[in-house]
């Protein structure tokens, strides 16, 4: 599409995500100057359609945005009343007391809430102080000037045919142009990603590790809903197989949140995550809650786990990333949330001086300054060794050197006795062959408490336009079945937790085929991670498809 075929509109400040950290950015730009003109994009259908998190949220940033946040009517009702940890075993549970665990560990004081719906309120709060939100508008380019700074992006391209042609009723979209361009896409953004290769803002970092994230709500019978509660779990049903646990979080209305996390450095190519979930669901434990409830929604979301260590550059010529588009999750905490909206907040004042001092278009220092001094690195230093410990030394070590590590931070300034630990492998280069493990043999799901894929999928409201071009390409269309299958028993499989790919084959067995069933994906963005061969990119498809998440 030529590129004098499209209309452009100017801003001074384009953020690309209506999450946690684009939104805080658009209100405290709006709050220290409202003359700036500030547009925020989301590729969701509305705000939150795409937002999945567990979660229990640390106010902290709340508090630095919006202090008067409670009297504004804010969806965060429900304080955290009772905080329990357990150890799992197939048949038991052994409860691991709170006192020996790190003052950063306790949630006294957080709360839980849905953040699909604390963004929409966000969203609100935007609106009313003058930013512009486009829902339903995908940021599917990047426009660059001639000086090679990130000048705007492309959004709002629809029609396309599958083979990338315009299609009968094609829309080639509009730029986007800002004197700043913020990324706060989330989790492995696309856009963010050509950022993080094009101006090499990974050299010197460690990679980044992730996990995948999967969330169902669960209505409970009332006996049995004790609002406030939040349990953690480790232990069975992985094992060895893979790092990972359970939450387990009571919120208001006889609902509870049940999530299942695997981190993506497992080995073995066998693994399922989603039926991992599925049957944790059957540990006496857990089936006790939800037997005679009803689930209510599903979804599931890639989670950036290497901390510290992995944060890339966070700047560049023209824009910088925010939230999870950077990594700033805290991993021992399943916290991330108010470290995206700190982010969103030190972008926006750092982008805001700029303005005020005449500039556009070069690298926002003082953003990544806040960022490496401020109270997001005083909260991912004391914790930056548990993620490689874990990986390194499986989980009862880690447990322990973990806790020794996060005290002695705690104690002495963030001076660890380890460094930072290196993290190593990509989690697409942690996979090992098919032949070294043995097969793992799943239950079937039962349908009341454990149930298939597709079934599932369907509680995530997950729409695509199937006449565009698929958003899940493969670098080379012969990889899967002639690389990965006979080495890797083609993982894809099974690592999906949406039934996004399948290996068919005829009656007899013989000539497989891979199929791609892009209108069932949730947007997790494993597959682009976890491919052995890193043959998958995900690439946006258009706006308003994808998963419309209620209130996850």
């Amino acid at each position: 599409m030529a590129e004098s075929a499209r209309e452009s509109m100017e801003y001074d400040v384009v953020i690309v995500g209506a999450g946690p950290a684009g939104l805080s950015a658009a209100i405290r730009l709006k709050q220290l100057d409202p003359d700036l003109s500030v547009v925020v994009l989301e590729k969701g259908s509305e705000v939150g359609a795409h937002i999945l998190s567990g979660a229990v949220l640390d106010p902290a940033g709340l508090d630095r945005l919006l202090p008067d946040w409670r009297e504004r009517g804010a969806p965060v009702t429900v304080p955290v009343t009772d905080d329990r940890f357990y150890m799992l075993g197939q048949a038991g549970a052994l409860r691991i007391p709170g006192w020996p665990m790190p003052p950063l560990m306790k949630n006294h004081g957080n709360y839980i809430v849905s953040m699909a719906n604390v963004c929409r309120w966000m969203a609100g709060e935007a609106e009313a102080l003058g930013v512009e939100i486009f829902p339903g508008m995908a940021a599917s380019a990047l426009v660059l000037g001639e000086d090679g700074a990130l000048r705007g992006v492309v959004a709002g391209e629809f029609g396309l045919n599958p083979d990338r042609t315009p299609g009968p009723n094609y829309e080639p979209g509009m730029e986007l142009l800002g004197k700043y361009v913020l990324l706060a896409e989330g989790v492995r953004g696309s856009l963010s990603k050509q950022v993080i290769a094009r101006f090499d803002l990974g050299a010197g970092h460690e990679p980044q590790k992730y996990g995948l994230g999967m969330k169902e709500i669960w209505e409970v019978r009332p006996e049995v809903h004790h609002e406030g509660r939040v349990v953690h779990t480790m232990g069975w049903p992985l094992g060895r197989n893979a790092g990972g646990g359970s939450f387990i979080y009571h919120l208001e209305n006889n609902q509870v949140f049940v999530g299942f996390v695997v981190h993506l450095n497992y080995a073995n190519p066998h693994l399922y995550p989603y039926m991992e979930f599925q049957r944790f669901k059957h540990h006496p434990m857990v089936a006790d809650l939800l037997r005679g409830g009803k689930r209510v929604a599903y979804g599931a979301r890639a989670i950036s786990e290497g901390g510290w260590q992995s944060i890339p550059k966070l700047v560049f010529p023209g824009g910088a990333l925010l939230g999870c588009s950077a990594g700033f999750v805290n991993v021992p905490r399943i916290k991330g949330n108010h470290n995206a909206m700190l982010s969103g907040i030190a972008a926006a004042e750092a982008v805001q001086a700029a303005i005020a001092a005449g500039r556009s278009g070069d690298e926002l220092t003082g953003y990544e300054e806040a960022v490496r001094s401020g109270p997001i690195a005083a909260d991912l230093k004391p914790v930056r060794n548990v993620k490689p410990m874990w990986s390194r030394w499986g989980l009862l070590p880690s447990l322990g050197l973990g806790g020794f590590d996060m005290w002695w931070n705690t104690l002495f300034g963030n001076r660890s006795l380890f460094g930072s630990m290196p993290h190593g492998k990509t989690d697409a280069a942690a996979t090992g062959l098919a032949a070294d493990f043995a097969p793992i043999d799943y239950p079937r799901p039962d349908g009341v408490l454990s149930f298939d894929r597709l079934t599932n999928v369907a509680f995530s409201f997950t729409n695509h336009e199937e006449s565009q071009p698929p958003h899940l390409t493969l670098k080379d269309p012969s990889v899967p079945i002639e690389v990965n299958l006979p080495r890797y028993g083609e993982p894809a499989q099974r690592y999906c937790p949406a039934g996004v790919y399948e290996v068919l084959r005829d009656e007899d067995g013989a000539n497989p085929q891979f199929r791609i069933n892009f209108q069932n994906c949730v947007h997790c963005k494993t597959c682009d991670i976890k491919d052995p061969s890193q043959n998958i990119t995900w690439v946006t498809p258009q706006g308003g498809d994808g998963p419309n998440y209620p209130n996850m």
